[in-house]
């Protein structure tokens, strides 16, 4: 029995080693890797790491394929910062030689070479090292590079590396395909940084990108500062990389900058978790283009694409096209039906499909302007050459396939009309087997005996009678789709958001039961989202009674919340509009509010407090200033900031205010907000800004400095009980310290507290007029901006 469980935890070891080589792999910290050494996909030797640790070289792990590569080794999820085999996956059991005459070799488990990882012209090769600063270099006895991998990159560059001219960055194919995708960077000799793709077609210009500094020859560099920028010949230098974005100290972020699958080229930033504290994941520095949408030849030819909830683009096909590989939603979409004849099928024959807010900007042939929409079909139906007509604000433009650079726009307000026979719209996207067989039954009819032919007609009606029901369901649920909504159980393609049935949702709360919070809008239950979503914790918000017209209300602020996506805003999964039951279900955070995180029984860190604050001054600029749909929060508190698992913040319930019924607000006028973070023009008859937002954050920032509330009547100490007029005190007096006595860590750091102390006196300001935007909060708090001394007294009454 003791040898059958031996052998039994050794096959079970073996199948976790082959499936996890870099998880389980042992390493060692190798200043030099002598020839002869050797790595083993499944031995216990799988990578080489830096003399820091921060970096490996060897066997790893992506979407079950084998890679040689190099990675971060102390980030979450280790990823790939370089591959040497990148469009080549490697069998099970190979393995990397350094060998004798100083080549880096890759080969199989029966010792054939795969191919020739590096290796020097001339031979003197004297040992390897994989070096902290991520490059993996082959040395010559007297210590001179011979070979190294940054002079060599795929994807990827990071600081200390540059980019020579006509030097080129790969991006890959697509965000689980690593091989060679489509989009390139590159330095050009002429000083200029482009960005272009390989499969464009013809008639379309294939830049996606352009740093737009031709003229003198470069070299793109990374500097360990931070900054990316082209340096030339003549000593001067074009930044890249804002200086409002530049990650501070750079020392304590890991860093690189990454051409993506997207097409857009982005510089990320990671802190460094020394103390265990930091909320820890990349962030993004800067980029090439905000919305990767906007990426020419991002979707391929006819398709279109739209932003998911997590920011990242996908791609549809219009209805009739389908993906030209499915695998690969990136690469275009092919018409599935007949184009119209020249002459041919007369314009009955022909049918209009369509889809709004979208757009495909070239490609059109001809513009005609001041037309009904009634006329621009008529156009479309007779111009043989016209597949796809898109009608907006009376101009209708004709456009012929290929379309190119599909995207959807709700700012357009377009009507897409494509064109297609009318025997394709209720037939299924493609022929198949089943439709061959339904053909051949139809030619096999005219042999038929009378019996068989009359029991023909009658399933035929029966049929038909089938037919129309379908048909009229069809229709009923077009109907139901134009008016923006979209069956239970299944997803709008544009919001990304499932639309969930009551009896869903009763199930995964357990009929209501575990109560995590009320709030303004309504009640938040627990709930488990089971089966396929692989018993995922979800936040249930079981909104109260809407106001009147509540309905399309409810449905417009879905929209919008549905297409905003940032990290630090809490992310909409779903909805549910059955009857008069309106919900909204959210990702669940498992540290609770920040309330409950402050006024804990253990203060947080200040370098956590630090993190949290800039995280939420970053999700109230993108609802300000960088969504599509500018978004006044209007309740801005601790209990409506969330922290995920890694006390990231998340800003909940922001586009909800409309939805708010005034007899439901905190006074019996249209006063939305909470107590003690309302700015004063709510309690005057002015217009309602997003600097009322920025009130709110300025009490926030106070209250994660100080770790109390804002308002504690019962402290002995009056002065200190409204906590923005004891901050101004404070500052004042130059007694900054007495905000955070007794934490070391703030003490020790007072010119940053001073600083935050000064941007909250500003944000608490009682005129609107005299608060920054959450734009120029961030900037300061950066240290893109100089922060002058606010105006005193700061005026504001508490509420």
């Amino acid at each position: 029995m003791e040898v059958f469980m031996s052998l039994l935890c050794l096959f079970f070891l073996m199948i976790r080693i082959s499936l996890f080589p870099q998880a389980q792999a042992q390493s060692q910290p190798y200043n030099n890797i002598t020839l002869g050494s050797f790595l083993s996909s499944i031995g216990k030797q799988s990578f080489w790491t830096s003399p820091s640790g921060e970096f490996s070289f060897g066997f790893s792990t992506f979407d079950g394929s084998l890679y040689v590569g190099i990675w971060f080794e102390k980030v979450s999820g280790k990823p790939l910062v370089w591959t040497a085999n990148r469009d080549s996956p490697a069998p099970s059991g190979s393995t990397v030689e350094l060998t004798t005459d100083g080549r880096l070799l890759l080969k199989d488990e029966n010792k054939v070479v795969l191919m020739t990882i590096a290796n020097s012209s001339d031979g003197d090769v004297g040992s390897a090292a994989m070096l902290d600063n991520g490059n993996f270099i082959l040395q010559s006895r007297s210590g001179d590079i011979k070979w190294q991998s940054f002079e060599h990159p795929t994807d990827t560059i990071l600081p200390e590396q540059s980019l020579d001219p006509e030097s080129v960055l790969y991006a890959a194919a697509s965000g689980t395909d690593i091989s060679t995708g489509r989009y390139f960077l590159k330095m050009q000799s002429d000083g200029n940084l482009v960005i272009s793709w390989s499969d464009s077609p013809t008639d379309v210009s294939n830049e996606a990108y352009s740093s737009n500094t031709e003229g003198t020859p470069g070299r793109l560099m990374f500097a360990t500062t931070g900054v990316i920028y082209i340096s030339r010949p003549n000593g001067t230098r074009v930044n890249l990389t804002p200086p409002d974005r530049i990650p501070t100290p750079a020392k304590g972020f890991y860093q690189r900058a990454k051409v993506g699958y997207d097409g857009v080229f982005r510089q990320y930033s990671y802190p460094k978790n020394d103390d265990g504290n930091l909320a820890q994941s990349w962030g993004t520095v800067w980029s090439t283009q905000a919305n990767p949408c906007f990426v020419p030849g991002i979707c391929g030819l006819n398709g279109y694409c739209f932003l998911k909830n997590d920011g990242q683009a996908d791609c549809l096909c219009p209805k009739g096209f389908n993906y030209v590989n499915p695998s690969n939603r990136f690469m275009g979409c092919r018409q599935n039906f007949p184009v119209q004849e020249c002459p041919g099928l007369t314009t009955n024959d022909y049918v209009f499909e369509t889809l709004e807010n979208l757009d495909w900007p070239k490609g059109d042939f001809l513009q005609m302007n001041n037309v009904e929409e009634s006329k621009c079909r008529e156009a479309c139906l007779s111009d043989c050459l016209c597949t796809v007509a898109i009608y907006m604000s009376n101009t209708c433009w004709k456009k012929k396939i290929p379309l190119y650079n599909g995207r959807i726009d709700l700012a357009l307000g377009s009507k897409v009309l494509i064109k297609m026979p009318k025997e394709n719209t209720s037939m299924t996207p493609l022929p198949n087997n089943k439709n061959m067989g339904e053909t051949k039954c139809k030619k096999d009819a005219m042999n038929l005996s009378p019996l068989i032919i009359l029991l023909f007609f009658i399933l035929g009606g029966s049929a038909l009678l089938n037919l129309f029901c379908v048909v009229l369901l069809a229709l009923l649920r077009r109907r139901r789709t134009k008016l923006g909504r979209t069956e239970p159980g299944q997803s709008d393609p544009v919001m990304n958001l499932r639309r969930f049935t009551y009896r869903e949702l009763e199930d995964a709360t357990c009929g209501f039961k575990e109560q995590l919070g009320r709030g303004s809008f309504g009640t938040v239950y627990k709930g488990i989202l089971s089966r396929l979503d692989g018993q995922k914790p979800v936040a249930v918000k079981q909104l109260d009674k809407l106001m009147e017209d509540g309905e399309k209300e409810f449905m417009t602020e879905v929209s919008v919340i549905g297409r905003t996506h940032h990290k630090n805003l809490v992310q909409l999964l779903g909805y549910c509009d059955e009857g008069s039951q309106r919900m909204l279900v959210y990702e669940f955070l498992e540290n609770g509010s920040l309330s409950s995180f402050l006024l804990g029984s253990r203060r947080p860190s200040w370098e956590q407090r630090v993190q949290i604050i800039f995280g939420v001054a970053r999700g109230l600029t993108y609802l300000h200033e960088e969504c599509s749909n500018q978004i006044i929060h209007c309740d801005i508190k601790p209990e409506n900031i969330l922290l995920n698992h890694s006390f990231e913040p998340k800003i909940s319930d922001f586009g909800l205010a409309k939805l708010l019924m005034s007899d439901q607000s905190h006074t019996h006028t249209n006063i939305r907000g909470t107590k003690g973070y309302m700015a004063s023009e709510w309690f005057r008859k002015t217009a309602i800004t997003a600097k009322v937002d920025v009130y709110s954050f300025g009490v926030i920032l106070l209250e994660i400095i100080c770790c109390r509330k804002n308002v504690e009547l019962k402290k002995k100490d009056e002065e200190s009980a409204i906590l923005v007029y004891w901050a101004n005190d404070c500052f004042i007096e130059h007694r900054l310290d007495r905000l955070v006595e007794n934490d070391e860590a703030a003490l020790d750091d007072m010119t940053r507290v001073e600083k935050m102390v000064m941007v909250a006196l500003w944000c608490t300001q009682d005129d609107p007029s005299l608060r920054p935007t959450m734009k120029k909060v961030e900037q300061m708090l950066e240290d893109a901006v100089e922060v002058e001394v606010p105006p005193y007294p700061s005026a504001s009454a508490p509420n």
